[in-house]
C-alpha cells in the first residue's frame, strides 16, 4: 500500500497523536548501529559526530546520560509516501509561527514530530488548525 502524496489531503486527514512519556536525544562518539540497544532507542541514525539515539528520559535519567531537552512526541496517523511534497514545510511553518520547534522523522508509514515537552499541548493545538 502506497502512501498518501496530496499536501492538501495530508493536511486535511491527519489526526496528531501525541505520544505517551518523554523523550531525549542522547549522543555517543565512537559508537555504531547496535550499540546501546538496552536503551530501547526509538530512532537511531549515524553522524558523523556519533550516534545519536532518540531514548525515554527515564531510561537516560537511569544510565546518567547527558541531553540538552526533553520532548514530546507527535505521530501523524495518516500514511504519508516518503515521496510527499511540503508535509515537513507545512508543519514546521506552523509551529514555527507558535514558537514550537519541529524536529521531524520520516518513517515508512508516518511522520513523528518531537517539540519541546513544554509545549506539546500547544503544538496538539497548532496542528489542529490544519483540520478547521
Amino acid at each position: 500500500m502506497s502512501g498518501e502524496k496530496n499536501i492538501n489531503t495530508l493536511l486535511a486527514s491527519m489526526e496528531p497523536k501525541l505520544l505517551d512519556g518523554e523523550y531525549v536525544f542522547c549522543t555517543f562518539k565512537d559508537a555504531k548501529y547496535g550499540d546501546h540497544a538496552e536503551l530501547f532507542p526509538l530512532a537511531a541514525y549515524l553522524e558523523f559526530e556519533g550516534l545519536t539515539l532518540l531514548i525515554k528520559q527515564d531510561i537516560a535519567d537511569k544510565e546518567g546520560l547527558a541531553y540538552e531537552a526533553i520532548f514530546k512526541g507527535i505521530t501523524l496517523t495518516i500514511h504519508s509516501s516518503l515521496e510527499a511534497v511540503g508535509l515537513t514545510a507545512a508543519i514546521a511553518t506552523k509551529l514555527t509561527e507558535k514558537g514550537i520547534s519541529a524536529n521531524v522523522i520520516a518513517a515508512f508509514y508516518h511522520d513523528h514530530i518531537f517539540v519541546q515537552a513544554d509545549k506539546s499541548t500547544l503544538a496538539m493545538q497548532a496542528l489542529a488548525e490544519f483540520n478547521r
